[in-house]
């Protein structure tokens, strides 16, 4: 028996278990089933993508001054459709001149957040609290006005992706801690805690949201006295925060219910109160196993801004479907402006899935060892 005394260099892997072959050979010529799929999967994508790629990238008119300009028998898609009224496709009905108030506040929301994906970023959770709590008070002053010398904007004019973004945003922000508490609540031993936030959270469940909408823009103004003024997007952004805690306190207990019992009693025995039990053992661990739940329900919080048309706010989809679409220079082109609208929609959704992907990976959500 030969016994050596110094550590042998690593192997390399055998020829067949690594390359672009043996993925292929893995994952699409496996069987005889794989290999017929895969097949079929290469025909379907030889006969849809060819033209899919012709009529938007090869033949489209990019560049036109009318919608006579782009029909025509070999021509693809009008993306001169959307370039020509880009302004009012983000910014809805706001005054052109007054584009700078919205991006100033884009601008800035991107440096105020660039730096909280940086590790190493001193104070971070002071720049955070600011971004969530100050932030939004700068924005609406920047967009709407009426203070230091800006002229007043009324939220009427705001439209566009710029009022999907502005209302996404502040339903986020605003479901996220009202739907903790309602989880909270909902756990509670006092009953009529308990009962509240369970009515409170089954009858927003059971609703839907196009009703919540009318609700909030008919019925709500009746709450107040006679001749109140009750901003209409207000309206309807109480109604989505009301709506999406629901759901977001449904995901949150789900995650508080996952919490094995110990961690529970690790925290009565340390002699914490009950809120410093949950905001420093329980909480932090329930809201990193619920991360894919909760974007999830941020997603479709993003995507169900497009109801706000029924209450006559106009949104990047209503923009582009309802208010571009009758216009007299570019009639005929719904589709070019829903493929863009569902393209900004994708985009934004995608990045929140991958950041949230990101976000787990670097929390270490999970049980495994």
């Amino acid at each position: 028996m030969y016994v050596t005394d110094h550590i042998l260099p690593a192997l390399p892997a055998p020829s067949d278990s690594k390359g672009v072959l043996h993925w292929l050979k893995t994952n699409l010529f496996s069987s005889p089933i794989n290999i017929v799929l895969t097949l079929l999967g290469l025909l379907l994508v030889y006969k849809i993508l060819p033209p899919i790629i012709d009529w938007v990238f090869i033949n489209a008119t990019w560049t036109a001054d009318n919608s006579a300009e782009c029909k025509g028998e070999e021509k693809g898609a009008c993306w001169a459709f959307i370039s020509n009224r880009f302004g009012q496709v983000m910014y809805g009905f706001y005054p052109p001149e007054q584009f700078w108030r919205p991006n100033l506040a884009g601008i800035l929301l991107i440096l105020l957040t660039i730096p909280l994906f940086f590790e190493k970023t001193p104070k971070k959770v002071i720049l955070g609290g600011f971004v969530l709590v100050v932030f939004p008070f700068i924005a609406f002053v920047l967009i709407h006005g009426g203070y230091f010398g800006l002229s007043t904007i009324e939220t009427d004019k705001w439209g566009g992706l710029m009022l999907t973004l502005i209302i996404s945003f502040v339903g986020i922000l605003c479901a996220l801690p009202l739907g903790i508490i309602l989880a909270l609540g909902r756990r509670s031993n006092m009953p009529i805690v308990k009962s509240i936030c369970v009515i409170f959270i089954e009858f927003w469940r059971g609703v839907p949201l196009i009703t919540v909408l009318f609700m909030s823009s008919v019925m709500l103004p009746l709450f107040f006295s006679g001749g109140t003024d009750f901003d209409k997007l207000a309206r309807a952004m109480i109604g989505i925060i009301l709506f999406q805690s629901a759901y977001v306190a449904e995901v949150v207990r789900g995650g508080l219910q996952a919490i094995p019992k110990g961690q529970y009693e690790a925290a009565v025995a340390m002699g914490l109160s009950y809120w410093k039990s949950m905001f420093l053992i329980i909480l932090p661990q329930a809201l990193k196993l619920v991360i894919p739940g909760l974007v999830n329900t941020f997603i479709a919080l993003f995507k169900d801004t497009t109801l706000v048309l029924t209450i006559g706010l106009f949104d990047l989809l209503a923009i582009v479907e309802n208010v571009l679409g009758s216009d007299s220079a570019w009639l005929g082109f719904h589709t070019e402006g829903l493929v863009f609208a569902a393209f900004v929609f994708w985009m934004f959704c995608f990045a929140m899935s991958r950041y949230s992907m990101s976000l787990e990976r670097k929390l270490h959500t999970g049980h495994t060892h």
